[in-house]
């Protein structure tokens, strides 16, 4: 998943470094073309004797501009520069059409005070060629003309770099949500890789438990029953089956028109006395009390109560000697399920590290989905205990 993910945004990437690369040749070439319409002009307009001083300032003029973009305030400090030795040269030039091109670029890459700084010695600038080069009384007309270009060259700037920022802060949130988006894919895949590690516990534990119990009844009888040996290699036969259903169901490919569907419903606290009755053939005599009706509790919290009570009692048949006998006793509230499975059998010896295996952790795992806590411990009058209140009003069904 990870390296399809980043094929995409390696694609975008490489992408936009040609898009980059497309938009900087255009440039480019558009900047050295006016260089050379205003040297032409220049050429052609201006008598022999004043070309060659007309020729320099129209070169310092307009080929700084090439670097406008790699060094926006040098270049219009240089621009500048040279408007200046122009107005100092009295020499009018159309090159002096650089200027307003400096003024754009330093408000389209630079800050707000730069551009303001640059307006300012542009209006400067104005006020001194209107001075020098206006005609008698006409003095505010092109004074006007050319503020009002520098306005439009500094606001059309601005507008550029407001533009740019607000793609650039666009393409940053968007591929934030695409981060986002690809850690709550590697999310969900954790996930239900722990919710099929948890079911295939609770499924080959529990089974594999009842089939090696059934089978060592079965040794057991052979030769004195061999009725009962038949029944219990049958049952061993089908609890087989059931885990392989159970399996297939977990792993979300038993389709629901296949008749293990119909035979083996989703686990809940309907099929609870049918897991009694498969633990007592195994050995484990079970007593089941269900109090209230369950039609009303949803279908993932009663698998999760049936998986539950699967677990302890799976535990029960492992860890207890022969004659151990256990209690299921569950209770259905409105908005509340409660599980007690207890047992008669000795209390194990305290383990000398933290168990590593998915039994009582798994457990808790699923009482917390549905806001429960697990207790699981010795009895004060022997035995072992579980218990948890599931709260059905907080689960999810991902979790169970």
């Amino acid at each position: 998943m990870t390296e399809a993910a980043a094929k995409p945004g390696s694609a975008r990437r490489v992408r936009a470094g040609w898009a980059r690369t497309a938009a900087r040749l255009p440039r480019a070439t558009g900047e050295s073309l006016l260089a050379a319409l205003l040297l032409l002009n220049v050429l052609t307009t201006h008598p022999p004797h004043r070309l060659p001083v007309a020729v320099a300032l129209t070169a310092a003029l307009a080929l700084p501009l090439l670097w406008r973009r790699r060094a926006p305030l040098a270049v219009f400090a240089a621009v500048a520069g040279a408007a200046f030795v122009q107005w100092l040269a009295d020499v009018q030039l159309p090159a002096d059409v650089a200027l307003l091109v400096a003024l754009y670029t330093v408000a389209a890459h630079a800050g707000r005070r730069a551009a303001l700084a640059a307006g300012a010695v542009v209006e400067a600038g104005a006020l001194l060629a209107c001075l020098r080069w206006a005609a008698d009384g006409a003095f505010l007309t092109p004074f006007v003309a050319v503020t009002a270009m520098a306005v439009a060259a500094a606001v059309l700037g601005v507008n550029v770099r407001t533009t740019r920022a607000y793609l650039a802060a666009v393409e940053e949130r968007a591929a934030r949500l695409e981060r986002e988006q690809e850690q709550q894919a590697r999310l969900a895949v954790a996930e239900e890789r722990t919710r099929i590690t948890r079911e295939m516990h609770d499924i080959v534990t529990h089974n594999l438990s009842v089939m090696v119990a059934l089978t060592d009844a079965a040794v057991c009888a052979q030769h004195r029953s061999p009725e009962r040996t038949t029944a219990a290699m049958l049952q061993v036969a089908e609890t087989g089956r059931q885990a392989l259903t159970d399996m297939r169901r977990s792993l979300g490919i038993l389709r629901a028109d296949e008749p293990d569907a119909e035979r083996h419903p989703l686990p809940g606290i309907g099929q609870l006395e049918a897991l009694a009755d498969q633990m007592g053939s195994a050995g484990l005599p079970t007593r089941l009390d269900v109090d209230g009706g369950h039609a009303h509790i949803p279908a993932t919290a009663q698998l999760t109560v049936y998986r539950l009570v699967q677990e302890a009692l799976t535990n029960t048949l492992k860890h207890t000697p022969a004659g151990t006998r256990a209690e299921v006793r569950i209770r259905c509230a409105p908005g509340t399920v409660t599980v007690d499975v207890t047992d008669s059998g000795p209390c194990p010896p305290p383990p000398a590290a933290a168990p590593s295996g998915h039994g009582i952790p798994g457990m808790r795992e699923r009482a917390a989905t549905y806001g429960g806590t697990l207790r699981a411990g010795p009895l004060p009058d022997g035995g072992w205990g579980v218990h948890t209140r599931l709260l059905l009003g907080s689960g999810g069904a991902a979790g169970a």
